[in-house]
């Protein structure tokens, strides 16, 4: 019974292993038949290592490789490619297989590179991400609420447009859609008439309540942060969550398109393009404001010190970047963050301004009124839906 037991113990081991993916950064030399062989020496003894190599990925102008391996652990993996090859990945990290194929089209190798002897692919993991989000406008009068139909029918012109563009819905919320792009050109045009979709919408509920914004980033699904496409998400996310404008283009993604195509991309209204400067300002004014939001006693110094600025310059960049002061900015954020807790009942009025670093609950109550059109005792007696 104890021999059967351990059999089954490793049994269930082996069924339910933890998928990881590395990267290698490559030499310029490398070709992808060069990597098809390292993926054939890797297949060849991985059974004495309990890993299953499930396929890979290969860049030959950036020169990195993506490998999507079944494996007891990353020490596993790591021994793999060091007795078959040598080559030992610079990061590994562990992947949801229902994301990889959401975000990269697959999670084995392609029909076509089954069929061949030497199993190559040059297919590279770098993707396009644009975030979405349906804000509510505030304020509305009298608690209206936005009617779902409105937002039905948008939601599906977006998927349609989406589909029709190749991107690929990897996250869907009420308000909120993370996409995947293979294809830079497409990824824009997609951006682009899904914001002429919206505005040239003949419902006006929609124009009223909800306000549209788009972010579109690129990078690659595993650099040194610890999940799936971690920098290219959060800085879309924050772009739709902090920018001015309706459509906002990273650094990358505008470079990309620009080489691609022969008009090149040009600002519009409600459209931003960012660079690189505005990028790194960017993650760090979020990196603080997200570590200091509750403390009630911030002063400007606490931001401009850290973003390594002056407060002049603070105010000069945040005007041009957000459209907002770093104090309006601030409350904003502070505000938003009062409205989700109010939605998840995380405690009562006064135990909600304290928590976002207001000193008052009754100046609480006015800012958040003025920003969202009712009171935040609104909420728990009226049917307003806080949400889109």
């Amino acid at each position: 019974m104890s021999i059967f037991i351990k059999h089954f113990r490793i049994s269930i081991q082996i069924i339910f292993m933890p998928i990881y993916m590395d990267r290698h950064d490559v030499s310029e030399s490398v070709t992808a038949e060069i990597v098809a062989q390292l993926h054939r020496e890797d297949l060849k003894i991985q059974d004495q290592f309990r890993c299953r190599g499930l396929t890979y990925w290969f860049d030959e102008h950036r020169k990195t490789a993506f490998c999507l391996v079944e494996a007891p652990d990353k020490n596993a993996l790591r021994k793999m490619h060091r007795f078959a090859h040598g080559e030992v990945p610079n990061q590994i990290i562990e992947v949801d297989p229902k994301i990889v194929e959401s975000f990269l089209g697959r999670i084995e190798d392609p029909a076509k590179a089954k069929n061949t002897s030497l199993n190559i692919i040059n297919d590279p993991a770098f993707r396009i991400v644009m975030a979405i989000t349906l804000k509510r406008s505030f304020p509305l009068k009298n608690n209206e609420i936005l009617p779902t139909s409105s937002l039905r029918r948008f939601r599906q012109q977006m998927i349609t447009l989406i589909n029709k563009y190749e991107g690929s819905v990897v996250k869907q919320t009420k308000d909120h859609f993370l996409i995947s792009f293979k294809n830079v050109s497409k990824a824009v045009g997609a951006a682009c008439n899904i914001k002429t979709a919206f505005h040239q919408s003949n419902d006006e509920w929609l124009h009223k309540a909800v306000s549209l914004k788009i972010g579109l980033n690129a990078g690659v699904p595993v650099t040194a942060k610890k999940t799936f496409f971690e920098d290219t998400i959060k800085l879309a996310n924050r772009m739709c969550l902090t920018v001015k404008g309706e459509m906002i283009v990273s650094s990358e993604v505008k470079a990309l398109y620009d080489s691609e195509n022969i008009a090149p991309l040009h600002e519009e209204k409600d459209c931003f393009f960012l660079t690189g400067s505005d990028e790194n300002f960017l993650n760090l004014l979020m990196d603080v404001t997200e570590s200091v939001w509750q403390d009630a006693g911030l002063k400007m110094d606490d931001l401009n010190k850290p973003l390594g600025c002056s407060k002049s310059q603070l105010y000069r960049r945040m005007i041009a970047l957000t459209g907002k002061s770093p104090l309006d900015f601030l409350k904003e954020y502070r505000l938003n963050q009062a409205l989700k807790l109010l939605i998840n009942k995380s405690g009562n009025v006064s135990g909600v301004a304290y928590k976002t670093g207001f000193t008052s609950p009754s100046y609480f109550s006015r800012c958040f009124q003025k920003q969202f059109g009712f009171l935040p005792s609104d909420h728990f007696s009226s049917p307003w839906d806080p949400g889109i």
